[in-house]
C-alpha cells in the first residue's frame, strides 16, 4: 500500500521557472497548484484499491486499476486540479483477501477519504461496512461483489456481471438454436443460468443446458465433452473468470474439424488483452461472441483516456487502455470529477459527494455509458440489484484477433434484470 503521496507533475520546468517558485515547492511539499487560487481550495483525498498481487506472490491484471487512478491524478493536477482543488490519491493492494479488503476500508476511513473511486475488488462483506459506518461513497467500483448493487453507499457506473449475463443472453438468441453455459459450481454461479435463460425465453429459445465446473480446475476437459454434445450446431458460453482460458483450451482441443459451434463469453472472462496473449487471431477466441458494458477499445470515445495514458503513464505497464478494469476506473473518476465540479466549495468532504450523487448530479461520460445519475427513481429498484442504475451492455464479437462491435450501440437488459429472478 502507498500513503499520501505529492503529485508532482512530470514536467515541472513548465510551471517552476523562478529558483524562489522552486523554493517554495519544496518548502511547502506539494505547494500550489498551477492555476489555482494561491491554494484557496483544499486538496481532495480518495482512495483507489485492488489486488496488485495475488496470496501466491504472482501478478494480477487488476494491478492497471490503481495504476490508472495514479495517472489521472497526474494529468488534472498538471492542469490545475479539479476545479482548483488538488487531487490525492491514495492506492493500496487488497491482495484479493477479505482480509487485505477490510484494510484498506480502515485506511480510507483513517485518512478521511472523500470517496473510494474506481476500485476492484471480490470482498464487498469486508470493506462496505467499514465505509458505510464512515459514510465514505463508493463510486464506480467494477461490480466485481453483491454489496456494490445493494448498499445504499454505492454508486455503480456498470450492471455488474448480472447485466453480462442478461446481455449474453439477448447476444446469442439471435443466432444459436441451443446454448451451453459453462459456469462455476458456486453459490454465484447458481444465479447464472436464470438471467441468461430470463433473455433466451424473450426470443423464445430454449432454456440454456446448464454445466457445472469446478472453480479451481487445470483442465475442464470433461465440461468440454459436455458443451460439445449438447450444443449440437448451437452455441456454448464459458462465464468462469481467469478459468474462462482454461476451459477454452479444452474444448478447442476436443472440438472436431469443421465444427460450426460458436462460442461465447463476457468482458471480465474474455477480453483483448487475455486474446493478445493467447495468439490474437490464432486464439482459441477468434469469432467468440463477447458481452461487455462499454463501447469497444477501438472506438474513438476513449481518445481522451489513452492520450492521459500516453502521456503520463507512459513507462507505467500496468495500464492497458483495453483492460476492462482502466476503464471502469477512468469512468469512476469522470463521476469523481462532476461531482466535485458540481459542489464548488472549498472544502470537499465524503457527506457532501454522497449527497450531490444523492440528489441528482448528471455526469455526461462522453458516450462511453448513457448519463449517469444516482436519484432513487433512476435505479432499478429490485430486490436483487436495487443500485443499478445502468442496466446497458454491448455487444462485441472477436474478429482478426480484435475485440469489435458486433452490433452499434448499447442494448438495455433492465427489463431482463427486473424478471430473471421468476426464470429457474
Amino acid at each position: 500500500m502507498t500513503g499520501r503521496r505529492c503529485l508532482i507533475p512530470l514536467r515541472p520546468f513548465r510551471l517552476l521557472t523562478a529558483t524562489a517558485a522552486a523554493g517554495a515547492l519544496l518548502t511547502s511539499g506539494c505547494g500550489v497548484l498551477p492555476g489555482s487560487s494561491g491554494g484557496s481550495k483544499e486538496p481532495v483525498t480518495v482512495m483507489t484499491w485492488a489486488p496488485d498481487r495475488s496470496p501466491d506472490g504472482s501478478p494480477q491484471a487488476m494491478a492497471g486499476v490503481s495504476a490508472m487512478a495514479t495517472a489521472y491524478a497526474r494529468s488534472v493536477n498538471e492542469e490545475g486540479g479539479i476545479n482548483g482543488h488538488e487531487l490525492r490519491v491514495i492506492t493500496c493492494d487488497e491482495g484479493d483477501t477479505l482480509l487485505g479488503a477490510g484494510r484498506c476500508a480502515r485506511e480510507a476511513v483513517k485518512r478521511d477519504a472523500a470517496a473510494v473511486v474506481g476500485s476492484y475488488s471480490r470482498h464487498g462483506q469486508a470493506f462496505m461496512a467499514p465505509l458505510e459506518a464512515a459514510g465514505i461513497p463508493y463510486i464506480g467500483g467494477y461490480g466485481a461483489s453483491t454489496e456494490e448493487f445493494t448498499s445504499y453507499n454505492s454508486y455503480p457506473v456498470n450492471g455488474g456481471q448480472s447485466a453480462l449475463l442478461a446481455g449474453n443472453g439477448k447476444q446469442l438468441a439471435a443466432g444459436c438454436e441451443q446454448v451451453s453455459l459453462v459456469r462455476p459450481d458456486s453459490i454465484s454461479g447458481d444465479g447464472m443460468p436464470p438471467l441468461l435463460n430470463t433473455s433466451l425465453a424473450e426470443s423464445r429459445r430454449p432454456k440454456s443446458v446448464d454445466i457445472l465446473a469446478p472453480e479451481e480446475a487445470t483442465s475442464y476437459d470433461d465440461q468440454a465433452a459436455q458443451a460439445l454434445e449438447k450444443s449440437g450446431d448451437g452455441c456454448v458460453t464459458a462465464v468462469l473468470g481467469d478459468r474462462t482460458e482454461t476451459f477454452f483450451d479444452s474444448f478447442r482441443r476436443l472440438e472436431p474439424e469443421g465444427s460450426r459451434v460458436r462460442v461465447s463469453s463476457v468482458l471480465g472472462s474474455v477480453g483483448q488483452p487475455l486474446i493478445d496473449r493467447t495468439g490474437g487471431r490464432n486464439s482459441p477466441f477468434e469469432g467468440a461472441y463477447v458481452t461487455g458494458w462499454y463501447p469497444d477499445s477501438n472506438d474513438s470515445r476513449w481518445a481522451e483516456m489513452r492520450r492521459v495514458i500516453r502521456e503520463y503513464a507512459f513507462a507505467d505497464n500496468r495500464v492497458d487502455p483495453e483492460d476492462t478494469g482502466v476503464q471502469t476506473t477512468w469512468i469512476a473518476y469522470t463521476v469523481l470529477r462532476a461531482v466535485i465540479e458540481e459542489i464548488d466549495e472549498r472544502r470537499i468532504t465524503a457527506g457532501k459527494v454522497s449527497a450531490s450523487l444523492n440528489q441528482g448530479t448528471e455526469v455526461d461520460t462522453g458516450g462511453l455509458t448513457p448519463v449517469l445519475r444516482w436519484r432513487f427513481k433512476d435505479m432499478l429498484g429490485t430486490s436483487a440489484y436495487p443500485r443499478i442504475i445502468n442496466g446497458q451492455v454491448t455487444f462485441q464479437v472477436v474478429r482478426d484477433g480484435r475485440l469489435v462491435a458486433e452490433r452499434k450501440g448499447f442494448v438495455d437488459v433492465s427489463e431482463t434484470l427486473s424478471d430473471a429472478r421468476s426464470v429457474g
